[in-house]
C-alpha cells in the first residue's frame, strides 16, 4: 500500500459508501483499501488517483444523465482497478473483480452484468451499447477535453507509464491512437458532454499529434 492511502481514503470513503447506497446495498469490509492500493501503484502515473478523483467529479456533474447511477459509480471506481501497462486485458480483469465484489455483496445478476458491461466499454474499442455506457465513456474520455495545460500533463503522464518504450515507437503509437480519436464522428455520446468538450477535445488532439509528429 502506498503511503497517501489513508489520505486518500478519507477523500474517497463518502462517494464510495454513496455508491453502494445507491445500489442500495451496503459497502463491502476491506474493498475500499484494496482499490485505493491498486489506483496508487508506483508505475501508475496516470490512471491514479488524480485519474479516479476527476472522473467521480465529472460524474457528479453529469449524475441525472445516468439511467442506474449506482452502477455507474461503482463502473468507475473499478474501471481502471487492474492496470498493467504490459497487459492487453486490464478492463476485463477490473470487470472481473467488479463482478466477483458484487456479487458477494448481494448485487442482482442483472446490476452485476450491467457493471460488468460498463467497465468493458472504457476499453474504447466500440460504441457505446446503452446510455449509461456512454455516460460512463465520456466521463472517461473527459480528459481530452481538458484545459491545455492540464491536457499537456496528461499526455505526459502516459508518456511517463510507458517510459519503457522506445522514444520512435512511442511517438508512432501514440500518435496513431490519437489519430483514431481524432478521425471518430463524434469523440462523446452525450449531448452535454459533447457541446462542452468536443471542439477543446478536437483542437488538443490536433496540438499532440502534431508535437508527436
Amino acid at each position: 500500500m502506498q503511503p497517501d492511502v489513508p489520505l486518500a481514503m478519507n477523500e474517497f470513503e463518502t462517494p464510495w459508501r454513496d455508491a453502494w447506497q445507491a445500489l442500495l446495498l451496503g459497502a463491502p469490509d476491506g474493498v475500499l483499501p484494496a482499490l485505493l492500493a491498486r489506483w496508487a501503484e508506483p508505475h501508475r502515473k496516470y490512471h491514479t488517483p488524480q485519474h479516479l478523483r476527476e472522473c467521480l467529479a465529472m460524474f457528479d456533474a453529469h449524475r441525472g444523465l445516468a439511467e442506474q447511477p449506482g452502477e455507474v459509480a461503482i463502473a468507475l471506481w473499478f474501471h481502471d482497478a487492474i492496470y498493467d501497462t504490459s497487459r492487453h486485458e486490464n478492463e476485463a480483469a477490473s470487470a472481473d473483480w467488479a463482478r466477483r465484489v458484487l456479487g458477494d455483496a448481494g448485487a442482482a445478476g442483472e446490476v452485476v452484468a450491467r457493471v460488468e458491461a460498463l467497465i468493458l466499454a472504457t476499453r474504447h474499442s466500440q460504441v457505446p451499447a446503452t446510455a449509461d455506457e456512454g455516460l460512463l465513456v465520456d466521463v472517461d474520455l473527459a480528459i481530452l477535453g481538458a484545459g491545455p495545460g492540464r491536457f499537456d500533463e496528461y499526455e505526459q503522464q502516459i508518456r511517463d507509464e510507458y517510459g519503457f518504450v522506445a522514444p520512435d515507437v512511442f511517438r508512432v503509437k501514440r500518435a496513431e491512437i490519437l489519430r483514431a480519436f481524432l478521425a471518430r464522428p463524434a469523440l462523446f455520446t452525450t449531448a452535454a458532454m459533447r457541446e462542452r468538450f468536443e471542439a477543446p477535445a478536437r483542437a488538443n488532439l490536433a496540438r499532440a499529434i502534431a508535437r508527436l509528429d
